[in-house]
């Protein structure tokens, strides 16, 4: 299933609700955010007709296999842009509203480089620890 930027956000926010909780509701997606129940309802319709999540009896959410992947492929783009955008002096509130916009549009090889950038941004700020 091709997911657009609002089917990724949803997935993203299960996941973290899910880490958080253990057990996923509407409601809990809707509060997270900020919309309503029935816009809720429809995109849950989407993701289950697209295999990306279930719904039991007690009205839990659970991401299927492939929805837990594209949602940890999808936090991994955010928590990745906010770094760099943190990294290079962006104010941290602005650098996630930034990367939550951003990570919908980055190429995979942009988002590559990126991920070397702090990697070798880390490795600089180890080695300056470093005692003589």
């Amino acid at each position: 299933m091709e997911l657009h930027k609002g089917g990724k956000e949803y997935l993203k926010t299960i996941l973290v609700i899910e880490q958080q909780n253990g057990v996923v509701r509407s409601l809990d997606v809707a509060k997270a955010l900020h919309v309503t129940k029935p816009s809720v309802s429809k995109a849950m319709k989407r993701l289950r007709e697209g295999g990306c999540l279930t719904m039991d009896g007690d009205k839990r959410i659970r991401l299927t296999t492939a929805g837990r992947e594209a949602a940890l492929q999808a936090l991994d783009r955010h928590h990745v842009l906010k770094a760099c955008l943190i990294a290079m002096g962006v104010d941290p509130a602005a650098a996630e509203r930034d990367a939550r916009e951003m990570e919908h549009t980055v190429s995979p090889e942009a988002l590559e480089r990126m991920k070397l950038f702090l990697e070798k941004d880390r490795a600089a700020d180890r080695g300056s620890n470093l005692q003589p």
